[in-house]
């Protein structure tokens, strides 16, 4: 491949996201998560660092599935506490230029109308720098606090996801006329009502009439990202997204992956080849090898296998407590990650895991390769996954925070833009917006072969 490389930090608004006991790390600031001079000082970092955007991963709920309690989870500070990722975009904002930031949002427990609005301020208050991770909520915690009996069923939710767009496109894409607005003082005349319409969606979960209460924002529809691996997860991403997270943790399930993914892109009348697809890494690196290789056992020695099963009953909807640490881990249809269950089975079918051994992998970011070198190592590694493999981008997963990101930035991002895989620093950004970042410059709107525009 070409062109250059995407960067995106992956964090949560939480004092642990996906590497269990790393708080516990000397000098870790996972805690000061509550701090707006923190994430400031992380956009600057990411910037700095050529990064495209920053990825706020959430989830709704506890993690209450290992041992059927949640102490496990209040505890050890499995994704809780969590704070709301979208409220720090604007601070973060404010500090930077060119910084995207893509925000996870579940179908699922909110209502499309709303949330239509909250991306359109959001993308009018970045100038075009938001994206939607879009989800479906998979905890039975979540269901019961927002005042359900139990939690939808996956195809069900996904149903519900597949409209929850259609609603959100219509009042993006087609409530507001490109110029609607006059601003005509001396006629008073803000807006043209006739180029406002009604959208008058009625559907199974959804009736909404419209218009859409925002004029249009740079980019009208964020920039979409998704992360579907069951059969009906895939089919989602290929009908929707603009950026893929595949979350295979070995080459060949990377390779599958995409290529299914583009197949049925093509299927729903889209360029396969405009989908950009990225991968978690968790980078330790050091400026020897045997600085890296003493960090990587360092960071090990505060991995808390407890907490990483709680966080692993969370996605694999079982409860490992219950399982012998040998047992081989069997592939099931679930209803909550089931890309976290094809990591272990169908992405892998020669090699049987054990719990033991999930825990023991997935201690500094659950799925995802570690690469553990000096700056040239991980740089060769990332330039392969690149150029050979075909991703275009890569999630980078922090153990030590703000430290994994700062290390990266000042070690290995310098070797990137040494090889030409990022821009050097002074180079103009491509666009102004998020998308065009990612697609090319022109490319502020969704491409004309998007089901939202068709």
């Amino acid at each position: 491949m070409s062109e250059r490389l995407h960067l995106n930090l992956f964090t949560m608004n939480s004092v642990e996201h996906v590497s269990p006991g790393s708080w516990t790390y000397p000098g870790d600031q996972s805690v000061r998560y509550t701090d707006r001079d923190y994430w400031t000082e992380v956009a600057r970092t990411a910037e700095r660092g050529g990064f495209d955007a920053v990825f706020f991963a959430d989830v709704r709920g506890i993690y209450d599935v290992y041992g059927d309690d949640r102490d496990t989870a209040v505890e050890r500070a499995v994704q809780t506490p969590a704070n709301d990722p979208q409220l720090v975009v604007p601070a973060m904002a404010e500090v930077t230029d060119d910084l995207g930031f893509a925000v996870t949002r579940s179908t699922t427990y909110t209502h499309p109308y709303q949330l239509a609005r909250e991306f359109s301020t959001l993308d009018h208050l970045t100038d075009g720098r938001i994206a939607i991770n879009v989800v479906t909520s998979y905890l039975e915690s979540a269901a019961a606090n927002l005042g359900l009996e139990e939690r939808m069923d996956k195809e069900t939710r996904y149903d519900r996801a597949d409209e929850f767009l259609d609603v959100c496109y219509a009042l993006w894409e087609d409530s507001w006329e490109d110029d609607a607005v006059k601003r005509d003082r001396s006629a008073r005349r803000y807006t043209d009502p006739a180029k406002v319409h009604s959208i008058d969606h009625e559907g199974e979960h959804f009736s909404v009439p419209g218009p859409h209460g925002c004029e249009p924002s740079p980019q009208r529809t964020p920039v979409i990202y998704q992360a579907g691996s069951s059969d009906r997860g895939r089919e989602f991403a290929a009908a929707n997204a603009e950026a893929v997270f595949a979350s295979q943790p070995t080459e060949e399930g990377v390779r599958e992956y995409m290529r299914d993914v583009k197949s049925r892109a093509a299927d729903h009348g889209r360029d396969p080849e405009s989908l950009r697809f990225f991968i978690g890494v968790v980078p330790i690196v050091g400026e020897t090898e045997a600085a890296a290789q003493a960090k990587h056992e360092r960071y090990t020695e505060h991995v808390d296998v407890e907490a990483t099963l709680a966080l692993l009953s969370g996605f694999l909807d079982m409860d490992l407590s219950t399982l012998d640490p040998d047992q081989r881990v069997e592939h099931i249809e679930t209803d909550a990650i089931q890309g976290t269950m094809n990591a272990f089975t169908t992405s892998q079918p020669d090699r049987d895991w054990t719990v033991r051994e999930v825990a023991q992998f997935c201690g500094l970011g659950t799925t995802s390769p570690t690469i553990v070198g000096t700056p040239e190592d991980v740089a060769d590694e990332l330039q392969y996954w690149h150029e050979e493999v075909g991703v275009h981008g890569f999630n980078i997963k922090e153990v030590v925070r703000p430290n994994s990101l700062r290390d990266f930035v000042d070690l290995v991002v310098p070797e990137l833009r040494e090889r030409g895989l990022v821009p050097p620093a002074d180079e103009p950004t491509v666009g102004s917006t998020l998308r065009e970042r990612l697609l090319g410059e022109g490319r502020a709107r969704l491409r004309d072969d998007h089901p939202a525009r068709r």
